[in-house]
């Protein structure tokens, strides 16, 4: 329920990059940081693709590397990717999912 306050407040969209841990959006570099200049939103093809991103993390011997080296980076390539290819229809198909699964 906060996040729907904060889309209607104009802080966040539905669909867009999730906001990061604190201190990861200090890596983006050069074209990455695109990310940074929409809002973020309550779900978009990141979170869709990491939804058990705590399962996949426990399941690794060092997870903290494990979330630098593949999952951050993998997570920032589909956001530029869902920005560079915006589309509507796209950000309904990922509500849809978001709402009742694949």
């Amino acid at each position: 329920m906060p996040q729907l306050l904060n889309i209607f407040l104009g802080q966040m969209s539905f669909v867009g990059p999730r906001p990061d841990v604190p201190g990861f959006a200090d890596l983006l570099e050069n074209d990455d940081r695109i990310i940074l200049s929409i809002r973020p939103g309550i779900t978009g093809p990141a979170t869709l693709k990491y939804r058990h991103e705590e399962d996949i993390l426990a399941a690794q011997s060092c997870p903290e590397q494990y979330n630098n080296t593949v999952i951050f980076p993998d997570k920032v390539r589909i956001n530029k990717k869902y920005i560079e290819e915006y589309s509507f229809f796209a950000d309904l198909q990922y509500i849809w999912k978001t709402i009742f699964g694949r």
